[in-house]
């Protein structure tokens, strides 16, 4: 009995473990652009505005410019803010969820490695959707469909310029009338 408890126990401990050290990849996910950061970073802009279902540009940060401002020698990050109020509305409007505006706008990450390569990195919102009920997951669902279509590279298209979103807003999102999102 005592050996089954043991056992039991190791392999709780063993699961824990596989869990604790692959939940940052569940998480989230990136991929490599054939692109610039720059690059990259308009051709995702111009893909949330063609993706419908309210999508709006919040927002663009450059998250390197303070470390680079104190000295710093950092590859170039951007990261691109969008919302959709069809999809935040209802979780704006829950009290069980509005936490969760805590992750709005969505953050899409345009950066490059030390590998030279310039890479796209996003939230898994599917999974983070599952672990809020079926409200909000059943709104996640529609959203990683959407991220989809905000991730397409097409090489045949020519370069869209890079949207610099007005500054204002509450917050100094950058947005304008959508900040907050």
């Amino acid at each position: 009995m005592m050996k089954l408890i043991i056992g039991f126990l190791i392999g709780v401990g063993l699961a824990v473990g596989v869990i604790w050290n692959s939940a940052g990849s569940m998480a989230f996910s990136e991929q490599v652009s054939p692109f610039s950061v720059e690059e990259t970073t308009a051709r995702i802009q111009q893909n949330i505005q063609a993706a419908g279902n309210g999508w709006s540009i919040s927002g663009l940060r450059n998250p390197a410019k303070p470390v680079e401002a104190e000295g710093g020698n950092v590859l170039p990050v951007l990261l691109i803010e969008a919302c959709s109020t069809k999809y935040s509305g209802p979780i704006l409007q829950e009290d069980s969820v509005r936490f969760l505006s805590l992750l709005m706008p969505c953050k899409i990450a345009v950066y490059k490695k030390n590998d030279g390569k310039v890479y796209i990195g996003i939230l898994n919102a599917d999974m983070i959707g599952k672990l809020f009920g079926s409200m909000v997951g059943g709104i996640m669902e529609k959203v990683v469909v959407d991220q989809k279509k905000f991730l397409v590279m097409d090489p045949s298209k020519p370069a869209p310029a890079l949207i610099i979103p007005k500054m204002g807003g509450e917050g100094g999102s950058g947005g304008g009338a959508a900040a907050g999102c």
